[in-house]
């Protein structure tokens, strides 16, 4: 890492609470690194950083650790899914189905 910084968000959203923390990193810092750096994993609980999804501007990387951070990106911690979306879609259609026939 070098002696520039760079600024950075890191964001995290559970339906009760969010937070969008600012700050500032060394150029070179990783994605998972800033949100370490932010000290968000200390304001929510239940949330692993090591394990937990995370994107830039609604895109999911794949490796957090490995992905560099560019000045002004927004890192963002995913929760995982409470339902399977697919399993919803299908429960809709047949209770849709069902009320037509009646």
């Amino acid at each position: 890492m070098s002696d520039a910084m760079i600024h950075v968000e890191v964001t995290y959203a559970l339906p009760e609470k969010q937070r969008l923390i600012g700050l500032d990193v060394p150029e070179g810092t990783t994605m998972l690194e800033a949100a370490r750096l932010s000290g968000i994993d200390e304001q929510f609980v239940d949330l692993e950083l090591g394990k937990a999804p995370m994107g830039v501007f609604g895109k999911v990387v794949a490796n957090p650790a490995g992905h560099v951070l560019k000045a002004g990106e927004r890192v963002e911690i995913y929760r995982p899914l409470t339902a399977d979306p697919k399993l919803n879609r299908k429960k809709r259609a047949k209770e849709k189905a069902s009320a037509g026939k009646g």
